[in-house]
C-alpha cells in the first residue's frame, strides 16, 4: 500500500513522516530528496537540464542549485519545464522502490507537490499536512537560512491549501507536538486495518 505525504513547504511532512516510521515496518521515499539525487546521478536528467538552462546548471561538483533555484522559483513556466524533465526518471525510480517494498506495512511517499505534477494517481491514500502560514514562514526560515519574501516566492509556486486539502483522505494539523502525535496514531491505526485499493 501507498501512502502519499504532502503539504505546503514548512507544513512539517518531514516530521510527520518520522513519527509514522517509529509506528511499524514503513518504507519511506522521499521524492523531492531523490529528485535532488536523480538531478546528479541521471544522465538523461543532465542532458536535458543543461539543454534547457544552459551550462551553468551545473559545476564540477554537480548540479548547480542556486542558479536553478533562482531560475525557477518565481518562473511558473521554467518551474513546470523542469519539473517535466525531473518527474519522469521520478516516477520510474519510485515504480522500482514499490516493487522492492511490498511486503512493509505501507510505503509513506513524501512529496510536496504530489497533486500539482498528479502522483496521487500512485497512492491508495493521501494525509495532507497543513500548518499557519506563520508556523510554515518561521519553519523554512530557520531551516535554510533564507528571507520570508524567499519562502513567500516558494508558497506562492505551490498550489493553495485548500485545493489540496479537498481531494486528501486524510488531514493533519501540525501546530502543536502532542495534537500532531495523536493525529498521527489514529491515522496508523486506520492505515494498517484498510484493505489496499488498487
Amino acid at each position: 500500500m501507498v501512502v502519499g505525504i504532502t503539504g505546503g513547504i514548512g507544513s512539517g511532512k518531514s516530521t510527520v513522516v518520522q513519527l509514522l516510521k517509529e509506528m511499524g515496518d514503513i518504507a519511506v521515499y522521499n521524492a523531492d530528496a531523490e529528485a535532488k539525487e536523480l538531478m546528479n546521478t541521471s544522465m538523461v536528467i543532465r542532458k536535458q537540464i543543461l539543454q534547457a538552462f544552459g551550462q551553468n546548471s551545473y559545476t564540477s561538483a554537480g548540479l548547480n542549485r542556486n542558479f536553478i533555484a533562482d531560475l525557477v522559483f518565481g518562473d511558473a513556466t521554467k518551474l513546470a519545464q523542469l519539473n517535466a524533465i525531473v518527474h519522469p526518471e521520478v516516477y520510474l525510480h519510485f515504480k522500482d522502490f514499490i516493487a522492492k517494498n511490498r511486503e512493509r506495512d505501507y510505503i509513506l511517499y513524501e512529496n510536496a507537490i504530489l497533486f500539482e505534477n498528479h502522483s496521487e494517481i500512485l497512492c491508495d491514500f493521501v494525509i495532507f499536512i497543513k500548518a499557519t502560514a506563520e508556523n510554515r514562514i518561521a519553519r523554512v526560515m530557520k531551516r535554510d537560512n533564507v528571507s520570508k519574501e524567499q519562502v513567500l516566492a516558494r508558497m506562492n509556486s505551490q498550489w493553495f491549501d485548500a485545493k489540496k486539502e479537498i481531494q486528501a483522505h486524510y488531514i493533519i494539523e501540525n501546530n502543536d507536538l502532542k495534537s500532531v502525535q495523536n493525529q498521527i496514531v489514529s491515522i496508523h491505526k486506520k492505515l494498517t486495518n484498510k484493505p489496499v485499493s488498487n
